[in-house]
């Protein structure tokens, strides 16, 4: 059974940092691609970033692009979300995902539960 926790969320204020965890169990971490997302209030589910299974390979939406980093350790099955220069419109719950990476489009196959990241002006 996968299963992937996420950890970090939290109130922050404009400027601020947060650093999101993704912990993973139950599938072959090393062999997937690993994304996040997010969902704002009243908005749809959105591609944050996203990075392949080696690490070697990095996507961001141009939202994020130069404020996020997304990483991995393959050898605790974590991937991680380093979030900087946060703005109120970075508030949202934020989802990790496993999944494939054809192209460089991320397409996910497992989610977890998300944790809220709030970021007020």
């Amino acid at each position: 059974q996968v299963q992937l926790v996420e950890s970090g969320g939290g109130l922050v204020q404009a400027g601020g940092s947060l650093r999101l965890s993704c912990a993973a169990s139950g599938l072959t971490f090393s062999g997937y691609p690993m994304g996040w997302f997010r969902q704002g209030p009243g908005k749809e589910r959105e591609f944050v970033a996203a990075i392949s299974w080696s690490g070697s390979n990095t996507y961001y939406a141009d939202s994020v692009k130069g404020r996020f980093t997304i990483s991995r350790d393959n050898a605790k099955n974590t991937v991680n979300l380093q979030m900087n220069n946060l703005k109120p419109e970075d508030t949202a719950v934020y989802y990790c995902a496993a999944g494939n990476l054809p192209g460089q489009t991320f397409i996910p196959d497992y989610w977890g539960k998300g944790t809220l990241v709030t970021v007020s002006s």
